[in-house]
C-alpha cells in the first residue's frame, strides 16, 4: 500500500468506535490497529461470538439481534462511545453510514465522524440536490430535469415526452434499487408515478420523485475519490460494477475494462472539482452509467464501498486508513500525479445463500479453506464453527485477486474460487465459478443487465 505518512503528534483521537459488524468491522479494526489506535467494537446479542471481538480493545453488546434496536440504535452507539472514551466513530457501510442525522449527532457529542459532514451526506443523499450540484460542477448527468416532479400526472407525461421514452422515475431519497420504475409508454406514466410516489413515501419518508432518460444497455462504472480537509482531493481510478442482480453487486473489477484514461480522465477530474466545490471530506464514490462512450452521473455514495478492495489493490492506497487520517486532520501525503493504478483486480462477494434460489442460508460453518497465494486477499469475519445468523445481510466474505493483466486476474480468480471451500452452509460459490467461465464476461462484453439475463439459463445441475 502507498505510504501516506501518519503524524502521531497531531491533535485528534486515539480510540475509534466501530459502529458496524461483519467483515467491514474486522477490516476497520485492522486499519486502526496498523495506525496504533485503540478500538471499541459493538455487537448485537446475535453477534457476541464475532471474531473481531477478540481483536478490539473493548467489545460491547448494544442490543438484541434486531438491527433497529442495536446497530441502528443511535443513542446506544453514542452511549457506548461515551462509556469507552472513544473519540471517533467509524460507520463502515450500510446501517448508519449515510445517515446525516447520525453524523450530526456524533459531532454534537464532541466526537469525530469518520466520513463526510452531515451537510454533504444530506446534499448527496438527495438525488435531485446531488444532480443539481453535479451539473454546476460540470459532471455529466443523465438527461432529465434537476427538479422534483410535480404532482400533476399530465405534466409528468409532458416532461417524459420531452425526454423521450423509455424513461425511469426514481425516488429522490431512494437507494438500494428501491423506489424506481421504468416506463416505456406514455400511457403508463400516471400509474407508475403514483405507485413509485407511494413506495417512496413508505420506504424513505420522502415522496419526492424525479425522472430521467432510461439508458438501455449501459455499464455501471464508479470513480473513487479521496479528499482531506485542507482543500486537496484525488481520484483513485475507476471500477466496473456491472455484474448485478436486482441492483445488488455480485462481482466488481478495477479498472473498468475498455475505457482509456483519455476518456475517463476528464470525468475523474470533474468529480474532484465537484468535491472541492461542496467541501467534501473523506472517501466517496461517484456512480455513473457508461454507454456508447459517454458517462452519465447517477448518484454519489458518501461512505466506504463494499468494493473498495479492488481500488486498494490497483492504486496501492489503503482507503480505510486514509479515511481515518482525514478525520484526524491529516493532509493527503500524495497528489494526483502520484496515483498510478497498476494491474487488474477482481472482487467476488461470497454470500450465505442458495446459488440457484438466492434464499439466505443460516447455519454453522463446519469447514473453511481459503486460498493462499500472492495477489490473493480474503476479507471476512467468519471462522470454522461460526454461526451465520438470519438477521443480517448474507455477505460473509470477499475474495479479491490482483494480477498484471485482466486475463491473468481472471485466471487467478478461477484458481482462488476452486480452492475455496465453505461447508455447513449454502453459498454462491458455484455461481461465481460458473460466471468466471462465461465467455461474454471473460471478454468484457457485458452491461448491467447481463447477469440477470444469464441467470435465466443458470439452473441447478
Amino acid at each position: 500500500m502507498m505510504e501516506t505518512k501518519f503524524d502521531r503528534s497531531a491533535p485528534g483521537f486515539d480510540t475509534v468506535l466501530i459502529a458496524n459488524r461483519g467483515e467491514i468491522a474486522a477490516r476497520i479494526q485492522r486499519a486502526c490497529h496498523d495506525l496504533g489506535l485503540r478500538t471499541v467494537g459493538i455487537c448485537s446479542e446475535a453477534d457476541k461470538a464475532a471474531s473481531y471481538g477478540d481483536a478490539v480493545d473493548t467489545f460491547l453488546c448494544v442490543g438484541p439481534a434486531n438491527a433497529g434496536k442495536s446497530y441502528l440504535n443511535q443513542d446506544a452507539l453514542l452511549l457506548a462511545a461515551r462509556l469507552t472514551g472513544a473519540g471517533a466513530v467509524h460507520p463502515g457501510y450500510g446501517f448508519l453510514s449515510e445517515n446525516s442525522a447520525f453524523a450530526a449527532a456524533v459531532e454534537r457529542a464532541g466526537l469525530a465522524f469518520i466520513g463526510p459532514s452531515a451537510q454533504s451526506i444530506s446534499t448527496m443523499g438527495d438525488k435531485i440536490a446531488a444532480k443539481r450540484a453535479m451539473i454546476a460542477a460540470g459532471v455529466p448527468c443523465v438527461p432529465g430535469p434537476d427538479t422534483a416532479l410535480p404532482e400533476d400526472a399530465d405534466e409528468i407525461t409532458r416532461i417524459a415526452d420531452e425526454i423521450g421514452f423509455p424513461v425511469i422515475i426514481k425516488a429522490a431519497g431512494g437507494g438500494g434499487g428501491r423506489g424506481m420504475r421504468v416506463i416505456h409508454d406514455r400511457a403508463d406514466v400516471r400509474e407508475a408515478a403514483a405507485l413509485t410516489r407511494e413506495e417512496a413515501r413508505q420506504a424513505f419518508g420522502n415522496a419526492e420523485l424525479y425522472i430521467e432518460k432510461f439508458l438501455q444497455h449501459p455499464r455501471h462504472v464508479e470513480i473513487q475519490i479521496l479528499c482531506d480537509t485542507h482543500g486537496d482531493a484525488v481520484w483513485l481510478g475507476h471500477r466496473d460494477c456491472s455484474m448485478q442482480r436486482r441492483h445488488q453487486k455480485v462481482v466488481e473489477e478495477a479498472p473498468a475494462p475498455g475505457i482509456s484514461l483519455d476518456v475517463i480522465g476528464p470525468v475523474g477530474l470533474a468529480c474532484v472539482n465537484a468535491c472541492k466545490q461542496i467541501g467534501y471530506r473523506g472517501v466517496g464514490t461517484f456512480e455513473f452509467l457508461f454507454e456508447e462512450g459517454n458517462f452519465y452521473f447517477i448518484e454519489m455514495n458518501t461512505r466506504l464501498q463494499v468494493e473498495h478492495p479492488v481500488t486498494e489493490m490497483t492504486s496501492g492506497v489503503d482507503i480505510v486508513q486514509s479515511q481515518i487520517k482525514v478525520a484526524l486532520g491529516q493532509k493527503l501525503a500524495f497528489d494526483q500525479d502520484a496515483v498510478l493504478c497498476e494491474g487488474h483486480s477482481f472482487e467476488c462477494r461470497i454470500n450465505a445463500e442458495d446459488p440457484y434460489t438466492f434464499l439466505p442460508s443460516a447455519g454453522v460453518v463446519a469447514d473453511i479453506v481459503w486460498p493462499h497465494s500472492d495477489g490473493v486477499r480474503v476479507d471476512t469475519h467468519i471462522y470454522e464453527g461460526y454461526k451465520v445468523s438470519p438477521y443480517y445481510d448474507s455477505l460473509i466474505a470477499k475474495l479479491i485477486v490482483h494480477a498484471p493483466t485482466r486475463a491473468e486476474a481472471i485466471a487467478k480468480m478461477r484458481v482462488a474460487l476452486a480452492e475455496t471451500r465453505l461447508e455447513g452452509i449454502s453459498t454462491n460459490l458455484p455461481l461465481l465459478r460458473a460466471l468466471f467461465e462465461e465467455a461474454a464476461f471473460v471478454e468484457g462484453e457485458t452491461d448491467i443487465h447481463f447477469l440477470e439475463q444469464w441467470l435465466k439459463s443458470w439452473s441447478a445441475p
